[in-house]
């Protein structure tokens, strides 16, 4: 009766649910610095590794639809 196709559901996950649980990421592990008082230092550290991979995310996305627009 209601069926979603396994693409749908992918492309939900990756492109909409996936920042989501970054960002939900980002705040805990802000929430977790102040608590334990990391100081600037250790919560720069922190979001310098966690955005590191956010960032790597991202140009993963760009390079996807360069790639699909340009090349293919």
């Amino acid at each position: 009766m209601f069926a979603i196709a396994a693409s749908t559901v992918t492309n939900w996950g990756l492109y909409i649910l996936l920042p989501i649980f970054i960002a939900f990421l980002f705040f805990i592990i802000f929430d977790i610095s102040k608590k334990s008082e990391a100081g600037r230092a250790g919560t720069f550290w922190i979001f310098l590794a966690l955005g590191a991979g956010f960032v790597g995310f991202l140009l993963k996305l760009l390079l996807e639809v360069a790639f699909e627009r340009w090349l293919i």
